[in-house]
């Protein structure tokens, strides 16, 4: 059973599993400025690259591949330094299995008590 978290507390994905803060990924409708747009998954991302919170907006295209959760619902995104340990060692319920959305990123998508949630592994260079 997990430990009742106190408010002043660090979620148990930071203080114990050693995951980071990345994004927060908003959806949206609305085209916002300077948007980059992925093929693979029909959708436009914008605002992180200038956020200094790390927000991202998304807007989706009717037809994405995307899991429609992802398309509704905001979702927090923590980078972890083993994508694959994360996922094979924890009880974590993959909605979307790991994936290359650009060259040296993988991510994967969970899903916990109704809300998405991203990780994100980067190529570390040797």
């Amino acid at each position: 059973m997990n430990k009742i978290r106190q408010e002043h507390e660090l979620p148990q994905a930071i203080v114990e599993w050693g995951w980071k803060y990345h994004h927060l990924g908003i959806p949206t409708n609305e085209k916002m400025p300077d948007e980059k747009y992925l093929a693979q998954f029909k959708f436009f991302h914008s605002g992180f690259p200038t956020s200094p919170f790390g927000v991202e907006w998304m807007r989706f295209e009717k037809d994405s591949p995307i899991h429609p959760l992802i398309q509704k619902v905001p979702h927090l995104a923590f980078e972890v330094e083993d994508l694959d340990h994360e996922l094979g060692t924890r009880n974590l319920k993959v909605i979307t299995p790991p994936n290359p959305p650009a060259e040296g990123i993988r991510v994967a998508m969970i899903e916990h008590n109704g809300a998405p949630i991203e990780l994100i592994e980067f190529e570390k260079n040797k």
